[in-house]
């Protein structure tokens, strides 16, 4: 039977602001303990001289100030979200306000919701201000469903969050009954049966159903207050008079449709986990833990015949934030020495905070992947097998070796060249994991591929470094003269070439002059013809190319276009 939480922040706008500024206040001091400043008697943050007030979160509308949320103190002085700021500094006078702002509500929502997942991978933002938790499968390995949601919620407390809890068959059940449910005295959670759904909600008001104000007021004034009232009306009567969405939304609560949950980040199955009786801080605990995971999910990719192609290494810190570390190969991959390698060089940025409470090692993307070691195995039985062959075949007929040539030989070179190739796969997955660390996006590595084109711009394109095999470079492209640099573009010069067909003696290139010394050349290259010319198209003209040398020894690559008779230079020699 599917389980599923949903966790209600009622006042998580007011919360999130007072939560930051303490995890301010704390790494300040934190970082005056390190440096050896602390003054105890000196003036804190602000937090802590508002902690007392009523807080709220403002938003204009119309020219007014509105409220947009406000915390736990205010709701009990009367406050409600919409009311006018100045109405409500009138019923409370000591308000502490401040602006709204959804965008950072949401990411901080968001990064919450991914923290949640230390708890189970299939997690969604749910509004503005909750979460769902598919815990199906996952409840037995916390002691089950109580431990679990009491385990999460003590956390979520400490953290200093207002939260209300609930577990239930469907998301819709889950969230009228974390919003709507009688709570018992000190408790936070409710949990409805399995199978027992139905009857869990049937005394909750209609609004439990995530239907419109609207719609909501509508029901109410018709009578229909409560879920149960609207079990015995006819389907056809309450879609004619109410439309689809109060029916959809009664079946979706007690599991007549399925309601998915979408999780922000894919769940995979190749994945390893570990948490710790005490938060650890210190580097060469998290590189042994990092180590046991690595053991554990490359034995487990092994047993699937796959490699890892991106890992996704996740720290789950005691203050409820989540830091992230991604690598990637170029090759599938489940050697556990190389990929710990690849994770050195972003362990620079590691910042475990508090403390770090649990780790998670993802394989976000895999693939096949054959065993090395199977490979020569079976390469070393296919050549005793020809061996075996070749002498029974000598005894018959001696006079004819030739039919033992005709087998497929052992290709020794091309396990010598698999070999090779899996070193340069982690040589080049060392070069873009380290030198390249801490780059914003991924970087990519190619390599410089042959194209069936004699224009120098079209000749060569880069491709992945170990994309397929190697393309075979034409005698022509290997015997050709050509610059060690081409320009991205050939850029229009400066001559002192007086005749169109005669050679300059001096060009200006980017507001420098170059005296020609020597002239090798011309080599004409005309445009494809069954490519039609775009506009702007620098390949629309026949070209003579010429290789100069200025009087400082340096090498440049020129070409004049014959029609306009513009000179141009596209590359430079070394």
């Amino acid at each position: 039977m599917k389980r599923v939480v949903s966790l209600w922040l009622p006042h998580w706008a007011t919360d999130r602001l007072k939560i930051a500024s303490r995890r301010a206040e704390g790494l300040a001091v934190h970082r005056e303990v390190r440096l050896g400043k602390v003054r105890l008697n000196e003036p804190r943050l602000g937090w802590a001289s508002e902690a007392s007030r009523p807080l709220v979160t403002v938003t204009a509308a119309n020219g007014r100030a509105l409220l947009a949320a406000i915390d736990e103190t205010a709701s009990a002085a009367g406050l409600v979200p919409g009311m006018v700021l100045a109405d409500a500094r009138a019923l409370v006078p000591d308000l502490a306000v401040r602006p709204s702002h959804p965008d950072k509500d949401a990411a901080a929502l968001a990064q919450l919701a991914d923290w949640c997942a230390r708890f189970s991978p299939w997690v969604a933002v749910d509004g503005a201000d909750g979460i769902f938790l598919d815990i199906t499968g996952c409840a037995h390995l916390f002691g089950g469903e109580t431990r679990m949601i009491e385990d999460l919620a003590q956390r979520l407390r400490r953290f200093g969050y207002r939260i209300r809890f609930a577990i239930a068959d469907t998301p819709g059940a889950a969230w009228a009954a974390a919003r709507f449910a009688t709570l018992a005295r000190d408790s936070d959670t409710v949990i409805l049966p399995s199978g027992g759904t139905r009857e869990a909600i049937a005394g909750l008001p209609v609004a439990a159903l995530r239907l419109s104000p609207v719609q909501t007021a509508e029901l109410e004034r018709l009578g229909l207050k409560t879920i149960a009232e609207l079990y015995p009306l006819p389907r056809a009567a309450l879609l004619r008079r109410f439309g689809l969405e109060p029916a959809r939304r009664l079946d979706q609560a007690l599991g007549r449709i399925d309601e998915p949950i979408n999780p922000r980040t894919p769940a995979s199955p190749h994945e390893a986990r570990l948490a710790f009786a005490e938060p650890i801080v210190e580097a060469p605990a998290i590189a042994a833990a990092l180590d046991r995971m690595l053991a554990g999910l490359c034995g487990h990719l092994a047993s699937e015949q796959l490699g890892a192609r991106q890992l996704r290494l996740a720290l789950f810190r005691v203050d409820g934030s989540l830091q992230h570390f991604s690598i990637g190969t170029s090759r599938p991959n489940r050697d556990p020495h190389a990929l710990r390698r690849l994770f050195a060089k972003l362990f620079d940025r590691l910042d475990p905070g508090f403390g770090i409470e649990a780790m998670s090692l993802t394989a976000t993307q895999a693939e096949p992947l054959e065993d090395l070691q199977l490979v020569l195995a079976q390469a070393r039985a296919q050549s005793q097998k020809r061996a075996q062959a070749a002498q029974r075949v000598s005894i018959e007929i001696p006079l004819l070796p030739a039919t033992i040539e005709s087998a497929e030989p052992l290709d020794e070179t091309a396990i010598e060249r698999a070999v090779d190739e899996a070193a340069l796969a982690a040589l080049a997955d060392l070069f873009a994991n380290g030198r390249f660390a801490n780059e914003p996006v991924p970087v990519r590595l190619t390599r410089p591929a042959p194209q069936e084109s004699h224009l120098p711009e079209r000749a060569v394109a880069p491709v992945p470094a170990l994309a397929g095999k190697a393309e075979r470079w034409t005698a022509i492209a290997l015997t050709t003269v050509r610059p060690v640099r081409l320009l991205p573009r050939p850029e229009p010069l400066e001559t002192d070439a007086i005749e169109s067909e005669a050679l300059p003696t001096s060009f200006r290139w980017r507001a420098r002059p170059h005296r020609i010394r020597l002239v090798e050349g011309p080599e004409r290259i005309t445009p494809e013809w069954w490519r039609p010319a775009t506009s702007g198209s620098s390949v629309s003209d026949t070209r003579d190319y010429y290789r100069v040398e200025d009087s400082e020894g340096r090498r440049f690559w020129l070409y004049r276009e014959q029609t306009v008779s513009r000179w141009y230079l596209h590359g430079l020699f070394a």
